[in-house]
């Protein structure tokens, strides 16, 4: 199933503020939209890995579905939903970050972040195909439009073996190509 990104930094701010009374799906998603990463691997991040961070500290990951070696980068806006998460969730450091309360001892399923970023989006009427991937999505998306990121950099970072993978990452709408158009040489 193909989702969308959140293309505006608004729908980002106003998911942030309907979050804002639920510390872990707050850093959950501030972790999805600031890393790149896929949700199965940040599920499986634990809170001896993320304790005690600071600004610019690397975790390091194997992701899940390739095996490759990647990185999780502690930036400003994970440090702080980090911070606000671990000073009201009751952690130990082998507990998951984002611990089921349904199932002791598990994270939370890929299926129930879906669930959770489309009842965001439903929440802010936002209208589109949403789900897990949507965080993944959204952090490519808005590196190369609001970063200038190029596409081999974004490519690389998502451990991606096929540009044309990253290319169906890029989000790159009708409008965008049609400016292009109107440049003249």
């Amino acid at each position: 199933m193909r989702v969308d990104p959140f293309i505006e930094t608004r729908t980002l701010r106003s998911i942030k503020r309907l979050l804002a009374d639920s510390p872990r799906d707050k850093l959950l998603f501030v972790m999805g939209i600031n890393s790149g990463l896929r949700v199965q691997d940040l599920l499986a991040l634990r809170v001896a890995a993320v304790r005690g961070l600071k600004l610019g500290d690397r975790i390091s990951i194997q992701e899940k579905k390739t095996g490759k070696p990647n990185v999780l980068i502690a930036n400003k806006e994970i440090l702080s939903a980090l911070e606000e998460y671990l000073a009201v969730a009751p952690t130990e450091d082998r507990h998951y970050l984002f611990k089921s309360r349904k199932t002791a001892n598990s994270p939370l399923t890929t299926l129930t972040v879906t669930k959770k970023v489309k009842a965001w989006a439903a929440a802010i009427n936002l209208k589109g195909n949403f789900g897990a991937h949507t965080l993944r999505k959204t952090w490519t998306y808005h590196q190369r439009r609001e970063f200038g990121v190029s596409w081999e950099v974004l490519a690389k970072r998502l451990n991606h073996s096929s540009p044309s993978v990253t290319r169906r990452y890029l989000g790159i709408q009708d409008e965008e190509v049609e400016e292009v158009l109107m440049n003249s040489l």
